[in-house]
């Protein structure tokens, strides 16, 4: 009889190790290395047998025919806008999140709109029985002839489900509880998330499911198991939010069949998630009038405009070096433009702590927010309030020249919608002639012209 041999398989990367080791080193993540069974040769083809159904021939590209499918919408517009217009039928779609952040409980409400549209949804559990997915769903009023509950976690026999039910959609919760029976390695190792994944791919396009997945995330906030996960997938969204507050932000890091950074907002309430139609009212709702320290910008996330209030506060530093902290903005990004201020504009930063802050838990890291930033750093400096309904959008660079922005005639349109009087661009920004904008336009070159323009009037 053969000796069964073992092997040690980072859960972080994949790396594969004959001996334990303390440290991956290819990942060099510490005490990630798991002790594995090295799969047989039977096991090998009974795996190769389960995810490859039927073998493909190649085609000339020019003898291809498709069909464009249309979009299912979902019923919920802000998840429709994040998967580019509505979900695809064959799609395999990832979505992580924090624990208790809602994940279940939007893919509940998601089945449940999904089966209003007259298709089947099997609903896959391997955390949760079927009486307390029941009870869940009584809260969230989700019911319907079509949804399917299933708590299993093994693929064959959930495979066979799928062949007898032939649902339309799919919804796995969570790919870290299935298993492969055929692979010895342990439940939410490498190797097992590695197949459950191939699997439901293979399902997903040969049969035209459109399968929905959740995904854990690590403590670093990535998805938890391989890299490779989030390459094999077709869609990534992360669940993100402050457990703390009841808003939730979905944003896709990850869409083959649409555009990235696209950003859809939810508030979480006892009945479930409602869906935030203008998250920029959400985002300056609590702001203070004449605040010093405070500049609204013009964010795009994705195709969606969003006004963002950024708060600084400086103060004089209590020891030799001066602090710098940040929250939902670039840590890097901030003391780059703390440096031009004290070089072009002549602003001592050096011995002021610098505490820079955006608003309603979003996170921004485009250029275009460089010139609120300053202009808040500023206003807090000087303890010079700004205009209740200006906003600012520029790149600044190292020279301290105002950079252009894209998409200034939505970022323009946006201010304008919520009432806002005046707003900063780059000077060299082409705006369109054919808009007859009711917001004012100030184009500023230099960061000390901006800054000239915006205190003029105060001393």
């Amino acid at each position: 009889m053969a000796k069964v041999k073992s092997r040690y398989v980072c859960q972080n990367c994949g790396y594969i190790s004959p001996r334990m080791l303390g440290r991956c080193p290819n990942c060099g993540a510490w005490n990630q290395l798991v002790e594995e069974l090295e799969p047989t040769k039977s096991t090998k083809q009974n795996s190769t047998s389960i995810l490859h159904h039927s073998i493909a021939k190649p085609q000339k590209l020019t003898e291809i025919t498709f069909n464009e499918e249309k979009r299912v919408h979902t019923g919920l517009k802000e998840l429709d806008r994040v998967l580019g217009g509505g979900v695809v039928p064959g799609s395999l779609v990832l979505i992580g999140g924090d624990p208790g952040i809602g994940k279940s409980t939007l893919l509940l409400q998601v089945s449940g709109r999904l089966e209003q549209t007259g298709g089947q949804v099997l609903y896959v559990s391997g955390e949760e029985s079927a009486s307390q997915i029941k009870l869940r769903a009584n809260r969230l009023h989700v019911g319907g002839d079509n949804l399917y509950i299933y708590p299993e976690t093994d693929m064959s026999a959930i495979e066979q489900v799928i062949d007898e039910q032939k649902p339309d959609y799919l919804v796995i919760d969570s790919v870290q509880t299935m298993n492969v029976p055929d692979l010895s390695s342990a439940i939410g190792s490498v190797a097992q998330i590695r197949a459950v994944t191939a699997l439901l791919m293979t399902i997903a396009k040969q049969q035209g499911i459109s399968v929905f997945v959740v995904g854990h995330v690590t403590k670093g906030g990535a998805i938890a198991g391989p890299k490779i996960l989030e390459h094999m997938v077709d869609t990534v969204l992360y669940f993100e939010g402050d457990l703390h507050h009841n808003y939730r932000i979905l944003r896709s890091v990850k869409n083959r069949f649409g555009s990235t950074n696209e950003i859809g907002m939810f508030a979480m309430h006892n009945e479930g998630l409602t869906e935030v139609d203008n998250p920029s009212e959400v985002f300056l709702e609590e702001r203070l009038a004449n605040a010093t320290g405070s500049a609204v910008v013009v964010s795009m996330e994705g195709t969606r405009p969003i006004l963002v209030e950024l708060q600084s506060l400086i103060t004089p530093t209590l020891y030799g070096t001066a602090k710098r902290t940040t929250t939902g903005l670039d840590h890097n990004r901030v003391s780059v433009i703390m440096a031009v201020l004290e070089k072009r504009a002549n602003i001592l930063l050096q011995n002021q702590d610098a505490y820079l802050k955006a608003t309603g838990g979003v996170r921004l890291d485009e250029p275009a927010i460089d010139l609120a930033m300053a202009m808040a750093i500023v206003s807090s400096y000087k303890n010079l309030g700004l205009a209740a309904d200006e906003c600012f959008v520029g790149e600044i660079g190292l020279t301290g020249e105002i950079r252009r922005v894209n998409l200034i005639d939505q970022r323009i349109k946006e201010a304008a919608k919520l009432g806002f009087e005046r707003i900063y661009i780059p000077a060299n920004n082409e705006v369109s002639n054919d808009e007859h904008y009711t917001i004012e336009i100030v184009g500023v070159r230099t960061i000390n012209d901006a800054i000239k323009k915006v205190f003029k009037n105060q001393h």
